[in-house]
């Protein structure tokens, strides 16, 4: 079966501290699932849209959690592959609306980083309408770059919009290799989505610039939380925050993109999309849902 949207990436199994602990002291954990990509796929398919994950998780009660969540999400996992030498990746982290989320990340060797290339062929992208993918997917490692460049290979010839969204994570590598890994992706994809401080940490002082030569559309947010959509056509929109209590800030901005995709796969002209995209929120078990 197709799906309307591809995303590809990492998957992790996530501890959810109990709200407001910090994670040194926290007695008690939620079990859910993690990462950029895995967090689109679940909006979108909870908000009505066909969606397929494809990526790599091990063969341990980690993985099997993974995969059987994403499948109670709606997300279709039938091209995930479970890899039998290495273990799924996880999260553990605490959860607090005003000081900084403290994050262990367990993903080293993981299952996730040894995607591959040869694990992507034509047949997961037919019928697909937009694929997704984050700057976090190639930093993991080198097959998981050269996997990404194939994935954007394989969503030009499927005729799909290529999204990408830099999420760069800091964790990950220092900001020239950001710049080398994750920079050439803002050229090659058709939507960007990406906060200032990432475009200047890609060293792209003026957003604008890009539209140039690269994507047709390039959504800025913020950091007062607005948001701004350019597109080549030399429209620019632009929309304030809702006010809104924050009960955690982790995963606003996959639920933003969530619903800004949300808003392009139905055809919504770019101030419309921007309007779903701060509209969307992550509620308990990933569940993003629009106002």
């Amino acid at each position: 079966m197709s799906a309307e949207a591809v995303v590809c990436g990492e998957a992790m199994l996530l501890m959810l501290a109990e709200p407001g602990v910090p994670l040194e002291h926290a007695l008690s954990f939620r079990r859910s699932i993690a990462g950029a990509e895995s967090n689109v796929a679940a909006g979108l398919a909870r908000l009505g849209h066909s969606v397929r994950w494809l990526g790599r998780v091990g063969d341990d009660p980690a993985g099997r959690s993974v995969l059987a969540q994403l499948r109670a999400q709606g997300v279709d996992t039938g091209y995930a592959e479970t890899d039998p030498h290495a273990p799924t990746g996880v999260l553990i982290r605490d959860s607090h609306p005003a000081r900084a989320i403290d994050v262990q990340y367990l993903r080293a060797g993981s299952a996730a980083s040894r995607l591959s290339a040869e694990q992507l062929d034509p047949g997961m992208f037919e019928g697909a309408r937009l694929v997704h993918v984050t700057g976090i997917t190639p930093m993991l490692s080198e097959s998981a770059r050269r996997a990404t460049w194939r994935l954007a290979e394989l969503a030009r010839e499927a005729g799909a919009v290529l999204s990408f969204d830099p999420n760069i994570r800091h964790k990950l590598g220092p900001p020239d290799r950001w710049r080398e890994i994750a920079g050439p992706l803002l050229a090659r994809a058709d939507v960007v989505l990406a906060g200032e401080d990432e475009l200047e940490v890609l060293g792209v002082p003026d957003p604008a610039a890009l539209l140039g030569s690269g994507p047709g559309t390039l959504v800025v947010k913020h950091r007062d939380k607005s948001a701004t959509c350019l597109t080549r056509e030399g429209g620019a929109h632009h929309r304030p925050p809702f006010d809104v209590p924050v009960t955690d800030p982790v995963g606003a901005g996959d639920a933003f993109a969530a619903g800004f995709l949300f808003g392009l796969l139905h055809g919504f002209d770019p101030g419309r999309c921007l309007d779903r995209a701060l509209a969307a929120f992550t509620g308990p078990d990933a569940e993003t849902v629009i106002r």
